[in-house]
């Protein structure tokens, strides 16, 4: 039986002991996986701060290296600035200082991280020669209240396109599960908004806007799903919903693969299915047609397919597929699968079962199934949900958001 945590930690020692090593491990050598290793750790830091510490170690060398780019150190960046770590602290200063304050991982960090020693070299940032790095500055002065965000709006027009998709894949997109910024920063998205062509994209910039307060999104969503093209009536009635989530229900438009993919906020050729997902959360009735397309069957072959079997089983009397997600979470043969199945299995209600699947796969060679039994075996009897979206990108895809 493995031993506990000290007292404090919520991760088992064995656990804390194996990312320590993949740690120093992706010091010496790159990992094949460095976004999976970097997203599981990013998800477990709240639970760890012996895993704290080790993950400021990491970020501190990666500093010293200049090695801004790599998905481990945004991963490991923004997960210390969202826990607020101390012992990251001089590591931030560090890169804050450096030619290129750090890059966009670095500022994004910022944007979560309350240390007052940041304020200094933030206001420093904002002198950069490239309005790219002046925005991102400026938005984390603004997200950690110290600006009222004047400045930004006069910036936002010097940003060209390479920059901006930058800023909204780096910088926003993260912004979207955290607290609301001030209204400061509305019209500098209104700038960005008005140059963007991709609708995913500006539904984040939207949203991040309408959570400050700026009603101007909603009403020119509203406009455009009611006078736009015909060709794009459908696809604006949903940014119009999303926008105004909560307070009414989603319109009757039937998801398609393209539509989903253009309200993505990754790329089109993506196929990324994020807002079948949003749909399928909100009880959509419409969802349910993509979602059986996506499920296939009962073979849950890949991870969209687990992610709309919870749904189906949960919301659609599909408890057909509760058995199917217990046989995923047992199939050896699909270990990346087994930790993401064991986590549904949780979040449709089988949570006793679900944490005595967890005792199987804790020490899974596969990380993102070790890291969601982790989850699923500290996760509360409140109804929180253990499959979220950002765990889902950050733990099963790697991505750094």
């Amino acid at each position: 039986m493995a031993m506990r945590a000290a007292w404090g930690e919520q991760l088992e020692t064995a656990q804390a002991e194996r990312l320590e090593a993949d740690l120093k491990a992706a010091l010496r050598r790159k990992p094949s996986q460095e976004g999976r290793l970097g997203g599981a750790v990013r998800c477990l830091l709240p639970l760890s701060e012996r895993l704290q510490q080790a993950a400021s170690e990491t970020l501190t060398v990666l500093v010293r290296r200049g090695s801004y780019t790599r998905p481990l150190y945004a991963a490991l960046a923004r997960g210390l600035g969202e826990c607020d770590a101390a012992a990251a602290a001089p590591a931030f200063r560090d890169a804050l200082g450096s030619d290129d304050s750090g890059g966009l991982p670095t500022l994004s960090a910022a944007c979560f991280s309350k240390d007052p020693s940041l304020t200094e070299p933030l206001a420093r940032a904002v002198m950069n020669r490239h309005p790219h790095l002046v925005f991102a500055a400026e938005v984390a002065r603004v997200a950690r209240g110290e600006s009222t965000g004047q400045h930004i709006a006069s910036v936002a027009p010097k940003i060209k396109e390479s920059h901006r998709l930058a800023l909204c894949a780096e910088i926003l997109v993260p912004l979207l599960w955290a607290r609301a910024l001030p209204a400061g920063i509305a019209p500098a998205l209104a700038v960005l908004r008005d140059a963007e062509r991709h609708l995913g994209r500006w539904l984040v910039l939207g949203a991040l806007a309408t959570r400050a307060g700026d009603p101007k999104p909603l009403k020119e969503a509203r406009e455009r799903a009611e006078d736009g093209p015909s060709s794009a009536r459908a696809a604006w009635a949903m940014v119009a919903w999303a926008l105004s989530e909560g307070t009414n229900a989603p319109p009757e438009v039937r998801p398609t693969v393209e539509l989903v993919a253009r309200l993505s906020d990754r790329p089109s050729s993506d196929k990324d299915l994020t807002f079948l997902y949003r749909l399928a959360a909100a009880g959509a009735p419409t969802a349910r047609s993509m979602l059986e397309g996506v499920a296939k069957g009962s073979s849950l072959a890949n991870e969209s397919a687990i992610r709309a079997a919870l749904y189906l089983a949960r919301d659609h009397e599909r408890d057909d597929l509760a058995g199917a997600l217990e046989k995923a979470a047992g199939n050896t043969r699909r270990e990346p699968l087994r930790g993401l199945a064991v986590a549904a299995l949780f979040d449709i209600g089988k949570c006793e079962r679900a944490q005595e699947l967890t005792r199987g796969i804790l020490a899974s060679k596969h990380l993102p199934t070790a890291a969601w039994a982790a989850l699923v075996s500290r996760a509360g009897a409140d109804g929180s949900a253990v499959v979220t979206e950002p765990r889902f990108r950050r733990v099963q895809l790697g991505w750094p958001e």
